[in-house]
């Protein structure tokens, strides 16, 4: 009996007639409608914006909130032109103030000069995202520095109801997020003073999801003791190489930096990663400040759509209430340029040679003529779960096989990973596992 079993489905080249059967955990429906996304937008808006903070104490005044020109559909519109397939608006920051008209406080949009009073943000993005075909999805901050009950049970019930609002007058939701910043020093009505809380009991995270899945069952959850995808463990833009979707839901492991960076080879439930990164330094927009290179953007997709992740791509609104200009022109030509790289698949057609007999099997591609290749795109089928643990990428040229020139290292593959490397003219590609857990299915293999 051989050592491996290997199978290989590609759609670009050719399907096998026998599937292995799943080995250990695999995605679910929803998990893997989100994780086919690859990139979509954050959205930070709201009194810090007037106020030039990233985190507001929770006192300064809802009439504070004044945008002179908001327009949602800018918003969409600049969001669909550089590829984002949905965006998550921030309804609640941490300073309490809500962008819809929450009956549950005072401390909202309706006691704000924007059409006096009338407006609510929530609801004209949401309206926006329906008219243009982009996802919608919702960030509601559980700690809240403004309200005098928080740390309370009453402030938990009121938590819920502001939950309870968003699924009753809006969604569907793609994505729900609960931010993982908890407890701490805020203005609590006047009090002045640190509260600390223990998250993981306080927030009864099973009610609010419960509450967001009577409705709207296959909305993903960030956050919490619910999520069903997981943080990076940074903002910086840049997931590990190793990259696992396995993972152990344990809040403790939930609140590990080092385990959530790299997932759990042996973990037993599907949670894939999400990298959250803002296009400026800062989350809310801060005039001073300006948007990331272009090299800087691209760096950023390699390091995380590239290794095993999905990108959540942060647009700090203007005061004015529209996405800067400069934001809008970096992000698109970010998107311009990924697209004239992955347009043209110089394995279409090509029928692997497959090598399996032995320890390490091999997928081997003969060009018809020399072709320069930099860019080499792998997936695993997940749906039989994520299996390799290390493998090779290198060429045939005059005679003798080279590896690709890169400081990536190429270790674990999941859902997509793109190996970047210098530019080489070759005859063959040939892809090598080195070690895997389990037979690997591949669902698709290109190269550019």
């Amino acid at each position: 009996m051989k050592r491996f079993a290997f199978f290989l489905i590609l759609l670009t080249t050719v399907a096998c007639t026998r599937h292995p059967e799943p080995i250990g955990p695999v995605p679910t429906q929803q998990q893997l409608e989100w994780q086919r996304l690859e990139t979509y937008a954050f959205i930070h808006f709201g009194l810090n914006t007037f106020n030039d903070m990233e985190w507001g104490y929770g006192d300064t005044p809802a009439e504070t909130f004044n945008p002179s020109d908001l327009d949602c559909e800018q918003w969409v519109l600049t969001l669909k032109a550089c590829g984002m397939k949905g965006v998550i608006l921030t309804a609640k920051h941490h300073d309490g103030f809500c962008l819809w008209p929450t009956e549950t406080t005072d401390y909202s949009i309706k006691n704000s000069p924007y059409k006096n009073g009338q407006g609510d943000v929530v609801g004209e993005l949401c309206e926006a995202c329906r008219k243009h075909g982009l996802l919608f999805g919702v960030y509601l901050s559980p700690w809240d520095r403004h309200q005098a009950s928080y740390g309370t049970e009453e402030y938990v019930e009121l938590y819920h109801r502001q939950i309870q609002e968003l699924v009753d007058h809006y969604g569907p939701f793609f994505e729900f997020w609960f931010d993982g910043a908890n407890g701490g020093n805020g203005w609590y009505g006047g009090a002045n003073e640190t509260r600390s809380i223990k998250a993981e009991e306080y927030y009864q995270y099973e009610t609010a999801r419960d509450i967001i899945w009577s409705k709207y069952p296959n909305t993903m959850i960030f956050g919490g003791t619910v999520p069903t995808l997981r943080w990076i463990g940074n903002e910086e833009g840049i997931a590990k190489a190793t990259q696992w979707c396995n993972y152990t839901l344990d809040f403790g492991d939930l609140n590990n930096t080092k385990l959530l960076a790299t997932g759990i080879p042996d973990g037993e439930h599907w949670l894939p990663a999400e990298v959250d990164v803002s296009i400026r330094p800062g989350w809310f927009y801060h005039e001073n400040e300006q948007p990331k290179s272009l090299e800087q953007l691209l760096d950023i997709y390699y390091h995380s759509v590239g290794r095993n992740a999905s990108l959540l791509l942060n647009f700090p609104v203007a005061l004015n209430g529209k996405i800067s200009p400069e934001d809008s022109l970096r992000a698109v030509e970010w998107y311009q340029t990924l697209q004239q790289t992955f347009t043209n698949n110089l394995l279409e057609g090509l029928q692997p040679t497959v090598h399996d007999e032995g320890v390490h099997p091999e997928w081997v591609y003969t060009f018809h003529n020399p072709t320069e290749v930099s860019h080499v795109v792998l997936e695993e089928d997940v749906l039989f779960g994520q299996h390799v643990e290390r493998f090779s990428v290198s060429y045939y040229r005059n005679g003798k096989w080279l590896p690709v020139e890169t400081d990536d290292e190429m270790t674990t593959i999941g859902f997509k990973r793109i190996i970047r490397f210098k530019p080489a003219t070759m005859e063959k590609l040939r892809i090598r596992i080195i070690k895997t857990k389990a037979p690997v299915t591949f669902y698709r293999v290109s190269a550019y």
